[in-house]
């Protein structure tokens, strides 16, 4: 059973509805009350499942090397895993929140894929590098202004749910790796299936790493959308569903009360 925090959560909400992806960012670092107010959510992180142990640490544009040209920010925060089971959707979870948070106190933010630590910062760790997520004082416009500034798929080509389908816009809205989109959602408004898109061969290449992390990013969104409607939430990850969806890998049933 996921825990929520009592504190932030509709400000994390209505992040979900003007959040961006920041890659503009200018060089100086976010002064030291900023920072600590980030460690101090970092603390307090809510895990999808418990028992995966991660650590989180911040570093510098100094820190991290690129497969490919990056503008830097001047901040990065390294996400760390257990190599469990769902361990990335549970990374993608735990770091959402980081990344709505951000964006509630005006500070830009981006997951970072195509690059990772540098070998002295994996040495302080004995667990497996995952992701990365930027952040920093924005060199751009830091929120969307309306809805249709997000450029996703309608609700109806990624579920096939009873009745009306609105709550599901907060997943809609998540953001993804090459803003691919993987999830579908099947059931109803008291119980729902997620699914992840199970990319071609040569996708997959591309994909598989961050798919899970996207998925993770969604049922995140979800919860919280529940959770500060006054929902109790339940999602179950170890459910081996039988009626596999053709097409879909089953990540997760959210049961509703």
């Amino acid at each position: 059973m996921v825990e929520t925090k009592s504190i932030e959560d509709n400000k994390l909400w209505e992040a979900i509805f003007h959040r961006k992806s920041i890659r503009k960012y200018k060089s100086i670092p976010l002064d030291d009350k900023t920072l600590s107010l980030v460690r101090n959510f970092l603390e307090e992180l809510v895990p999808l499942k418990e028992d995966i142990k991660t650590q989180f640490m911040i570093i510098g544009p100094d820190d991290i090397k690129s497969l490919i040209p990056l503008k830097k920010a001047p901040h990065y925060i390294a996400a760390f895993s257990e190599n469990k089971r769902g361990y990335r959707v549970n990374i993608g979870f735990m770091l959402q929140q980081m990344d709505l948070f951000l964006s509630s106190h005006n500070i830009g933010s981006c997951w970072v894929g195509m690059a990772q630590p540098k070998k002295d910062i994996l040495e302080k760790t004995n667990l497996e590098d995952v992701i990365l997520l930027s952040l920093g004082e924005a060199d751009e416009t830091l929120h969307r202004q309306e809805i249709g500034e997000f450029k996703r798929k309608k609700l109806d080509e990624i579920s096939d749910t009873e009745g009306d389908n609105e709550f599901l816009e907060p997943a809609r809205l998540a953001p993804s790796a090459t803003n691919n989109q993987p999830w579908y959602f099947t059931g109803n408004e008291n119980q729902i299936e997620v699914y992840c898109t199970r990319p071609n061969f040569i996708k997959a290449r591309v994909l598989k790493k961050w798919n899970p992390i996207d998925m993770g990013i969604a049922l995140y969104h979800l919860f919280l959308h529940f959770t500060v409607k006054g929902k109790k939430v339940e999602i179950i990850t170890d459910n081996n569903k039988k009626d596999e969806k053709k097409g879909y890998v089953h990540i997760a049933t959210v049961i509703l009360n």
